[in-house]
């Protein structure tokens, strides 16, 4: 009878592993893009305001909260159409740029 345990197992592997890597490299810019700056300080910010508007019982001010995280959400994904998102034409040429990283 062959040993089974664990430590036998882990030892002496009978399988490999198949490996699943990405067809491609990832940008080096780890999402520190303009439209990706420009949406996240939208949406805290917009988070911000109507949290105001909900602890002073505000009602409209609750509501120009929501609408500015409605605008960030629009406006980050325009920038990113325009280049400015992870893998754009103006994201590229400024990490390419001396010193980028």
């Amino acid at each position: 009878m062959s040993d089974q345990s664990l430590a036998h197992r882990a030892q002496n592997a009978t399988r490999t592993e198949t490996v699943h890597l990405p067809p491609t490299v990832a940008p080096v810019n780890h999402g520190k893009t303009v439209a990706g700056w420009t949406t996240t300080y939208g949406v805290v910010g917009g988070g911000l305001v109507a949290a105001l508007g909900v602890t002073f019982a505000l009602v409209w001010l609750a509501w120009v909260g929501l609408g500015i995280v409605v605008v960030a959400l629009v406006l980050g994904k325009v920038l990113q159409s325009l280049g400015y998102g992870q893998g754009g034409s103006h994201t590229t040429a400024r990490d390419s740029r001396a010193g980028a990283h």
